[in-house]
Order: structure tokens, then C-alpha cells, then sequence
């Protein structure tokens, strides 16, 4: 049974970096991720004049809870979207002018709800180009808190930026939340405060972020679960094939592990322990109507697959991952067609209907990590899949191409 070793969560990584500088003392991270976001992200708090020191299998970071150790700098987030949002909801309690821009990719995916937030906190945000957009600049004084307003509804990033700004803050937040997706991703947030000494209470659609900072500590990264998905798809699309991911079982705090209870659903053999979690190929994949708004990063993976079940498979309540790394809906339905695949989509949903032409074809990432590997599971089925940007990969997992191809001999394909 191939157990596989999957690097270290994405999401984690970014919140443990932002919890880390701004924690009083020195904290270790115990085998982060490391890829072009996560060292991106580094990088940033490094231009700000934090201390990041990285060895191969973890990071120590020195915290300054006062804010950035430089008056003035100029960050590049790169294509991290965690980045983009965190440094500067982080340098708004420091004091000092910094800029922020990004790639292309990355100034395309909206801000505004939470600049919005920020200004309403009375933090000088201003963007030079497009209103909710990098690049911007921030002349941060510190926060004194208070009560605001945001809408979530399109990425739940904004709600952990302002959670973690919240013990830095003089007064405290009460953070008020009218629509909210990805609602385990905030749950990932506030166990992590939790474990660097600040406990949120919510009162309904009502966070409230007591203030007096964090404590270091030392912080052990669990496994990514959504990259996970695709090793745990590639079982379930191939008869007597199992797949376990030691590391990620019944205490992870990433939502995106329920995508195994997708493919339970679908008749994959499922199993989560406390030391991990393993999935077997049946020979059996149902098709479904499931709705995936709490765990959107894995449509793609399950679009992917959705060609060899035995009916049609509808992913629902997914308008968010229109505006991802690139518009995930329709770049999936757009590739399953190349693939001769039987596909129609909606605003918010897709529905795949079952069988391929069986032929290859070449696929169009759009530079989407996400599109790039889940697309790779198909390729078990349908030979001759090629890729317009194999290299995006390494925004999340830069190792993705040896570790699938040594899967697929694993498993015999």
C-alpha cells in the first residue's frame, strides 16, 4: 500500500508565517511547506525586516508584535493570494509606509471587501491602479479596533486577515460577517490563534478578537489535504489501487479532507484514523450531486475524475472558484470537453455526464496549480494528456510530477 508523503499545507504554512511575526518570542515551524508561495511569503516578511531563518525542515522566525523592523518597503506577493491578503492586514499595526504589488494573476483576484474593512478600521490603504486591486499601499499607525463590517462571500482569506489583525489591535475586534464561504478554512484559523495563546468567541455571524497579542511556540505543519486530493482520486479511479497519506487522519483541522467523503459517496473504500487516512479503489464510482462551497479547492479534482463514474456528477454552490488562481469552472469544463467529455455549467455549478472520447489532448492550465494536478488523475485513464504549463505546479507542491509519477508505478499504471 503506497503511503504517500505529502509536503506540508499551504493555508497552514501562510497563517503559522503571519502568527509567527507577530508572536512575542521566537517560534519554530515544524515542516512547513516550502514552495513559491510559502517562500514567497517569507520573503515578504523578510523585505518588512522580520527574521526568517530556514533550514530544510523548519523555520524559525523571530516575532515583533510592535510590527515591521523598517519604516519603508516594497513587497512583491508574487502569485500567493495568502500574501496578497496577510502582509498587509499585518503591517497596518506597525508603523511605517509599505507597498505591495504582485504578479498579473495575482492582481487580477479581488481585495476590496477587505481593504474596505481595513479603511474602515482607519487603516490608509490605497490602491494605485484599479479600486480592490494590487498594487497598493498601506501608511500604517497602528489599530485601535472596534466593530466592522465585512462580506466574505467570495473568500474567507479576508475574514482570517482580520482575525489574526485582531490581537494586535489597541481595543480588540468585533468583526461583523454577512456571507461567508470556505467556512473550514476559518475554522483552521482560529485553532491555530488558539494554540499561539488568543481564543475567539463567536456570537453568531459575530467574531470577537480579544487584543493583547499572541505568545511563540513551536508549530508542527500537517499535511496539505488539498493536495492530498489528487493522490487520494487517483486511488479511487483505479480498481485495487489504495492510497494513504500518514499525517492527516481524524484530528486534521483542514476542512478539504472531506473530499474523501465524496468519494466514499461515489463507492471508494474509505478509511481515517488518527494517524492517517487511506483510500481504495472499488471498481465502483457512482456519480453524485454534492455540494462542495465548504471544500471548493478539491472541485477540480472531483471534476476531473467525474468523467469515468457511472452517471452524471453535479458540483453545486461553487461561484467562489471563479475567482481563484483562474476561473476553475469554466477552465475544467473547457478541458473535459478537449477530452471529449460531456459537460455544462452554470453560474455556481458543473455537471459532468459520463464517458470520454478516450483520447489525449492537451490541457490549458491558465497557470493553475489546481488545474495542472487534478488534470493529472485523469491522465490515469485516458492516455496522451499533456500540459500547456506543467510547471505551475510549483506554487503549492514542486514535486508534484515525480511523486505522481512514482504513484502511478506504485499502483501499476
Amino acid at each position: 500500500m503506497p503511503a504517500v508523503a505529502i509536503p506540508g499545507s499551504k493555508s497552514i504554512t501562510a497563517r503559522a508565517l503571519f502568527l509567527a511575526a507577530a508572536a512575542d518570542g521566537v517560534t519554530t515551524l515544524v515542516r512547513p511547506l516550502r514552495s513559491d508561495d510559502t517562500e514567497g511569503f517569507a520573503e515578504g516578511l523578510s523585505r518588512l525586516g522580520y527574521r526568517v531563518g530556514r533550514a530544510p525542515d523548519s523555520w524559525r522566525v523571530d516575532g515583533r508584535p510592535e510590527g515591521p523592523a523598517v519604516a519603508e518597503a516594497d513587497v512583491y506577493c508574487r502569485d500567493g493570494a495568502t500574501t496578497a491578503r496577510f502582509l498587509p492586514t499585518l503591517v497596518a499595526a506597525g508603523h511605517g509606509t509599505y507597498r505591495f504589488d504582485a504578479s498579473a494573476q495575482m492582481r487580477r483576484r479581488p481585495l476590496l471587501p477587505l481593504s474596505r474593512a481595513l479603511r474602515d478600521l482607519g487603516v490608509d490603504l490605497r490602491h494605485e491602479e484599479a479600486e480592490g486591486h494590487h498594487p497598493l499601499t498601506v501608511r500604517a499607525s497602528g489599530v485601535e479596533g472596534g466593530e466592522v463590517v465585512l462580506d466574505a462571500g467570495q473568500s474567507s482569506q479576508y475574514l482570517t486577515a482580520l482575525l489574526l489583525l485582531g490581537p494586535l489591535t489597541r481595543r480588540g475586534l468585533r468583526i461583523r460577517v454577512t456571507d461567508l464561504v470556505s467556512v473550514p478554512y476559518v475554522e483552521i484559523t482560529i485553532a491555530m490563534m488558539r494554540a499561539f495563546g488568543v481564543e475567539v468567541a463567536r456570537e453568531g455571524n459575530v467574531f470577537v478578537v480579544p487584543p493583547g497579542g499572541y505568545r511563540a511556540t513551536t508549530y508542527a505543519i500537517e499535511p496539505d489535504a488539498s493536495t492530498s486530493s489528487y493522490f487520494f482520486a487517483a486511488a479511487a479511479v483505479t480498481p485495487g489501487a489504495e492510497v494513504t497519506v500518514p499525517g492527516l487522519g481524524t484530528g486534521a483541522l483542514q476542512g478539504d479532507l472531506g473530499f474523501v467523503d465524496v468519494l466514499r459517496r461515489m463507492g471508494a473504500g474509505v478509511s481515517v484514523t488518527p494517524e492517517g487516512t487511506t483510500v481504495r479503489g472499488t471498481g465502483e464510482l457512482r456519480g453524485l450531486t454534492v455540494n462542495m462551497r465548504d471544500i471548493s479547492d478539491t472541485m477540480p479534482t472531483l471534476a476531473a475524475i467525474a468523467p469515468f463514474a457511472d452517471g452524471p456528477v453535479r458540483i453545486e454552490d461553487v461561484a467562489n472558484t471563479r475567482v481563484k488562481e483562474c476561473d476553475r469552472l469554466e477552465a475544467c469544463a473547457e478541458n473535459l470537453r478537449r477530452l471529449g467529455a460531456d459537460v455544462a455549467v452554470g453560474p455556481d455549478w458543473i455537471e459532468i455526464r459520463p464517458g470520454t472520447a478516450g483520447a489525449g489532448a492537451q490541457i490549458k492550465s491558465y497557470g493553475d496549480h489546481r488545474i495542472v494536478m487534478s488534470f493529472a488523475v485523469t491522465g490515469l485513464r485516458v492516455p496522451g494528456i499533456s500540459f500547456d504549463d506543467p510547471g505551475c505546479v510549483r506554487k503549492t507542491f514542486p514535486g508534484f510530477h515525480e511523486a505522481f509519477a512514482a504513484l502511478r508505478r506504485d499502483i501499476g499504471q
